[in-house]
């Protein structure tokens, strides 16, 4: 009987061996939705920011201060808003009315045709300026420019400055399609001049040009 117990207990231990080492179940595994990667689109190049950047580069020290750039864009006509004051910090941009010389545009159509660093022109120079000093003069409070760059060389001597003028302004230029005409010089609407001083100041660039 005892031989017999033992035969079967040796017989049943293969089965529980085979018991034992079957293998458990292979876990589930899940895959989780994820949203596609959103690529936000590029930051469109501000070109006055990235012309303004590039002149400080060129004229390195002759330009003192560097927060703020002015901006003419003469490509634009008389009636529409080109004088940009460009902070180079933030990028904004604050656009007013500016007039050109009379001798750019000699047919008064509000489109600047050619400039001139010629004495008794009456017209527009293009290139770089420094803003210079405050002074009081025939047209109340204005500002001295010096030019930096070979095409508006004379502009100290031909007094081409900043100031205002009662012949730019918006009613103007919506009536008549342009503003009046300077000797020269930047004029701004009246109501627009502290502005211009006040966040233009001496010792910023100030450019001449068509973009």
């Amino acid at each position: 009987m005892l031989t017999r117990r033992l035969f079967l207990a040796a017989a049943a231990l293969p089965l529980a061996s085979s018991a034992l080492a079957s293998p458990s179940p292979a876990p589930r595994t899940f895959r989780v939705a994820t949203a596609p990667l959103m690529v936000p689109p590029p930051i469109p190049q501000n070109p006055l920011l990235s012309r303004a950047r590039a002149e400080l580069a060129r004229l390195g020290g002759a330009i003192p201060r560097h927060d703020l750039v002015a901006i003419a864009d003469f490509a634009s006509p008389s009636k529409a808003p080109r004088f940009h004051l460009v902070d180079m910090a933030t990028g904004t941009v604050d656009s007013l009315l500016v007039s050109h010389g009379s001798g750019s545009d000699p047919a008064n159509s509000g489109w600047l045709k050619a400039f001139s660093n010629q004495p008794g022109s009456n017209a527009s120079c293009e290139g770089a300026f420094r803003t210079a000093e405050f002074y009081t003069g025939k047209h109340g409070r204005s500002m001295r420019l010096d030019g930096l760059d070979e095409a508006n060389s004379n502009a100290r001597d031909r007094a081409i400055v900043i100031h205002g003028a009662w012949y730019v302004s918006a009613a103007m230029a919506a009536a008549a399609g342009r503003i009046g005409r300077s000797q020269g010089c930047f004029a701004f609407a009246e109501g627009d001049l502290p502005k211009v001083m006040e966040r233009l100041g001496p010792g910023r660039l100030l450019l001449s040009t068509r973009l």
